[in-house]
This record gives structure tokens, C-alpha cells and sequence, in this order.
């Protein structure tokens, strides 16, 4: 194996590993030792720290080493991220799981716009990513990458449910009873012309973005 795709592979496995462990078992410990504060500052200095590993060393892993899945994966993958972005524009907006003024308040309403499909449309987004670019199949870092990273919003979203259950008790306990941790993709026609609205804007100027800063077309710029 290319030394550069394992160091790659080592890189995520220390961001996501780092994430989860500060996340969970080591966050009261770390608290109770350098406050709230200072764990704040000591997380977001470790997670920029591996995220900065994991990009050096997607740069430094080759570049085209597998087949692609041609014109049909294009297209699919592009379709994907149309939803993701859906999802992630929506999960800005009376997210009770984001740290927010009155978000135990929030929890106890009923669902609206995205939270329709799931009450993780944030992480859902990401996996969509990741699975746009697993299907591309077209290098091994892009692969290694998108898998870590859709693992990392999963398995964090199941996690995520526990914490908030402790955190929030029978608000967040309400919103779970409500919602769905897998998405009903058959309510993302409900979430709102809106935000599909939004979503189609910012998919046509991120795929241009990825063209002209990334080298590489996607979306309708693969084909216009």
C-alpha cells in the first residue's frame, strides 16, 4: 500500500478516534480538570489539528489510482448532493440540537421543514457527501476520506441522541418521539419549496467552486 494512503488512513482515523473520545468518555474527565473553557479550546485545537493532517495528507496521496464509475456515477453522485445540501441549509433553522437559546423548548414542538425526514439532517447531509464520493470511486484518498467522515456523522448522530438525553431529559426524550433517526426520504418533498429553493442555488455555486478551486467539474458544470 502507497505509504502516502496509509498515512492518509491513519490522519482520519486520528480526527475521527479524537472526535468521538473527546466527545464522550473523555469530555467529564477533561472537564473536571481544565473547566468548560478550557476544554472548548483544547477540543477545537485538537480537531483543526487532525483535520489539517487529514488535508496535508490527502494531498500528498494519488490523485486517480481507481477506475471511476463513469457518466452513470457522475450523475448520481451529483443527484446526491442536491438533498444533502437540503438538509444541511435546514438544519440551521430550530435545531434543538445545536447549543441554542431555549433549545429544550424547541425540542418539545412538532417538526418542521427537514426535521420531517430526520432529526439529524446536519450529519445525513454529510453521508450523503460521502456516498457521492465513495460512488465516484475515482482515488483511493477520496474513498478513504468520505468513508471516515460518513462514519463520523453516524455513529456521532446515534451518540449524539444518548447525550442529549442526559443533557435534556424528557425534551429531548419528546423531540426522539417525534422524529426519526433514519430518514423518511419520502417527506423531502415536504420540507418546503424554500429550502429546496436554497439548496438548488448553493449546489450550482459549490460544483463551480469545485471546478474552478478544486480542478475538477461537477454537477452541471461535468457537462456544460
Amino acid at each position: 500500500m502507497n505509504s502516502a494512503l496509509v498515512e492518509l488512513i491513519a490522519a482520519n482515523i486520528a480526527f475521527v478516534g479524537t472526535h468521538f473520545a473527546m466527545s464522550h468518555p473523555l469530555r467529564a474527565p477533561l472537564v473536571g480538570i481544565i473547566g468548560e473553557r478550557g476544554f472548548q479550546v483544547l477540543y477545537t485545537v485538537v480537531s483543526f489539528a487532525t483535520l489539517f493532517w487529514v488535508v496535508a495528507a490527502y494531498g500528498k496521496a494519488p490523485a486517480a489510482d481507481l477506475p471511476g464509475s463513469g457518466t452513470a456515477g457522475w450523475v448520481i453522485a451529483s443527484l446526491l448532493t442536491i438533498p444533502a445540501l437540503v438538509l444541511l441549509l435546514g438544519s440551521f433553522m430550530r435545531n434543538p440540537a445545536l447549543p441554542m437559546p431555549r433549545a429544550a423548548d424547541q425540542a418539545r414542538k412538532e417538526p418542521r421543514g427537514v426535521f420531517l425526514v430526520t432529526r439529524h439532517p446536519m450529519m445525513w447531509s454529510f453521508a450523503l457527501w460521502a456516498a457521492s464520493h465513495v460512488i465516484l470511486w475515482w482515488n483511493w484518498r477520496s474513498v478513504v476520506t468520505a468513508l471516515a467522515m460518513g462514519f463520523l456523522a453516524l455513529v456521532g448522530a446515534h451518540l449524539q441522541d444518548r447525550k442529549k438525553r442526559t443533557l435534556m431529559g424528557e425534551a429531548w426524550k419528546a423531540w426522539e418521539s417525534h422524529t426519526s433517526y433514519w430518514p423518511r426520504w419520502s417527506k423531502l418533498f415536504s420540507v418546503g419549496l424554500l429550502w429546496w429553493a436554497l439548496g438548488l442555488m448553493t449546489w450550482v455555486l459549490l460544483t463551480y467552486v469545485h471546478m474552478v478551486y478544486g480542478g475538477v467539474p461537477a454537477g452541471i458544470w461535468r457537462w456544460f
